[in-house]
């Protein structure tokens, strides 16, 4: 499957190696998020480029740490551990978040 983009955001339910990967690794990181009340979900793996998109919950929405947590813990993390991936970032960074605001 290289070359082609897996997971929710693609609109496919293929799991592709680095995808595979990549899952295995937020399993063993979720408990260290999940005790400072947060929480993190896989949102797409784009296997052509390396890119990891997830969305942060909980605490992490709010936490002014929540970016330093992201590129210096998770993405360093998945780069050193999933060969392939090349950046994670996170949905609400991009603009892409479903959450609404009422005012």
């Amino acid at each position: 499957m290289a070359g082609q983009r897996v997971g929710v955001g693609a609109g496919r339910c293929e799991t592709g190696p680095v995808r595979a990967e990549v899952e295995k690794i937020i399993k063993i990181i979720r408990p260290a998020i999940q005790a400072d009340e947060g929480d993190i979900s896989l949102i797409e793996v784009d296997e052509a480029t390396g890119v990891v998109t997830v969305e942060l919950f909980g605490a992490c929405v709010t936490c002014p740490a929540s970016t330093q947590t992201l590129k210096a813990g998770i993405e360093r993390i998945m780069r050193d551990r999933v060969p392939g991936v090349t950046e994670v970032v996170e949905v609400n960074a991009l603009g892409m978040s479903e959450t609404f605001v009422s005012l």
